[in-house]
């Protein structure tokens, strides 16, 4: 309420911790949460959000609430994780045994209980306990990834091998960590062919995680063990639960399980490009800035982590930091179209179009062999070239998309609506565009785009029926509006086109159109009219 004193004392603080909790604001809950609780130490909601928050901060207070928490499965964890770092791992057991059998937790506690029995000298025992959850489906892929881990860390190569095969099988999309997990585990067992295959398909996959299975990064994975110790393996558990988890709603539990690994893996780069991405998702920038920047320059994910940087940097309206930051990037990976890509994406975002095809121009240079998943860098440096004013050669780019992948929608409905627009190829157009409608019925540009393709061709019926439609999906479209204005008045119906044309005024068309529909309010449309309006 206006003019309301503000909140004080343990109730006051217990609010204002609990907001900021819920912005993602660690480190003022954080704050907040512990003084209430200093002040209330006996308080049990309190308790366990002040563990939690001073968790989420990574506060040396959280391990010592945990103990007070016997109940609590995430200080149970915390505990465990404590108990294997100081080697008392009868203890981390048998915390990690007593674990609750419901929730997320359940889906990796046959894994920590592994790592626990390997920490106490028990490999055989540990690869016991997996075998069951290794032959069951669910989360076979991690059960066998860390059942190789296990027999890896326990010199047991030719288990190893076997496990980190069931890993891979039948798996024609790999996560890029369990690949290079699984490619280090093949290549100490003396299958380097086979890990080379695996890290090949991270890297033509044309995803941002080529970047980190590259030269000396490539090398480097090979050759080192991605889990060196049960510590470590209990930290990748953790991760890997955080991974799966991620997208479902579950952002405050990924930042607990990221916060647990790096208790257990300071440092720990995947733990902190899960909190970044978090963070950022909460609006939380800075925070996820000063994560990233936790990440070692020498990391194999530092590409990455490079990436998500700029991608913050731009969010938070530092474009000239972002392009440089990509430009580095850039230049230092020169085999590879990611980070120019990415560039170009963020200058064409930022209206800098002529910039922007510069960039699509090095990351198209980079592809030796254009095939069907590189449509997009020519769709995007076709509409930076068409928005530069270089329609000729942006019309070469949508025809090449097309090219190599004919049934794009999106560029069918790009280069249809421009040639509609122009007055040029209108029976090709229209083919064009009604395939595009056919794959996206629901979408309201590519209906106003058929019907401005009928009324060029001067099928006025056509037009208006699927300019209505149009109008019904897109009704806050400007353009489309004004499209469906037309229609009307071309087809003698001059007081709805009226209606629509000020409709269309009212829904902030670009400056450029506005003066063209209050011309055609004043005057009518005398012939059909030549917008120049683009997608």
């Amino acid at each position: 309420m206006s003019g309301a004193p503000p909140l004080s004392g343990v109730f006051g603080a217990y609010l204002s911790g609990r907001f900021a909790a819920s912005e993602a604001d660690t480190a003022t809950a954080a704050d907040r949460l512990l003084a209430a609780l200093r002040a209330d130490p006996d308080q049990p909601e309190l308790l366990n959000r002040a563990f939690l928050a001073a968790l989420l901060d990574g506060r040396s207070d959280a391990l010592r609430l945990a103990r007070r928490l016997p109940d609590n499965t995430v200080a149970n964890l915390l505990l465990a994780g404590a108990d294997a770092q100081a080697g008392r791992w009868d203890r981390a057991e048998q915390r990690v045994r007593g674990v609750t059998r419901s929730g997320p937790v359940q889906l990796v506690q046959p894994v920590l209980l592994a790592w626990t029995q390997v920490g106490r000298g028990q490999p055989e025992q540990a690869l016991a306990t997996l075998r069951p959850a290794v032959e069951s489906n669910r989360l076979r892929v991690l059960n066998a990834l860390h059942a190789g881990m296990v027999a890896d860390v326990a010199g047991r190569p030719r288990e190893a091998e076997r496990f980190a095969r069931m890993a891979v099988a039948d798996q024609p999309q790999l996560p890029a960590r369990v690949a290079i997990l699984a490619a280090g585990l093949l290549s100490r067992s003396g299958q380097q062919a086979e890990a080379q295959r695996l890290l090949d398909g991270v890297a033509g996959g044309g995803e941002d995680s080529a970047l980190v299975v590259t030269g000396t990064a490539r090398r480097a994975q090979a050759a080192a063990r991605g889990v060196s110790s049960p510590t470590d393996g209990m930290a990748e558990a953790y991760v890997s639960l955080a991974g799966t988890l991620r997208g479902q709603g579950s952002g405050d539990f990924v930042l607990v399980l990221a916060q647990l690994a790096l208790r257990l893996r300071p440092g720990f780069a995947p733990a902190l490009m899960l909190t970044a991405d978090v963070l950022a998702e909460e609006k939380q920038e800075e925070q996820a800035l000063a994560a990233l920047q936790r990440v070692a320059s020498d990391d194999p994910l530092a590409p990455l982590a490079s990436l998500r940087r700029a991608a913050i940097l731009d969010k938070l309206d530092r474009p000239d930091d972002a392009v440089a930051a990509l430009r580095r990037l850039a230049d230092a990976n020169p085999d590879l179209p990611q980070p120019a890509a990415h560039l170009g994406d963020l200058l064409r975002r930022r209206n800098r179009f002529p910039e922007a095809a510069t960039a699509y121009d090095q990351a198209l240079a980079r592809v030796p062999q254009p095939g069907v998943r590189d449509w997009p860098l020519h769709y995007s440096r076709a509409i930076a070239r068409e928005r530069a004013g270089d329609w000729p050669r942006a019309e070469s780019d949508l025809l090449r998309a097309l090219e190599l992948s004919p049934d794009q929608p999106y560029v069918l409905n790009y280069l249809g609506y421009t040639w509609a627009d122009q007055g040029r190829n209108l029976d090709r157009a229209k083919a064009m565009l009604l395939r595009a409608t056919e794959l996206r019925p629901q979408d309201g540009n590519i209906a106003d785009s058929l019907g401005w393709v009928l009324f060029r061709l001067g099928d006025l019926r056509g037009a208006v029926t699927w300019l209505e439609k149009a109008v019904e999906l897109e009704p806050r479209s400007a353009v489309i509006n004004d499209h469906l204005g037309d229609a009307y008045w071309s087809a003698g119906r001059q007081r709805e086109a009226r209606f629509q044309w000020r409709r269309a005024l009212n829904l902030e068309p670009e400056p450029e159109d506005a003066p063209k529909i209050e011309a055609k309010l004043r005057d009518g449309l005398p012939t059909p009219p030549s917008s120049s309006a683009q997608r």
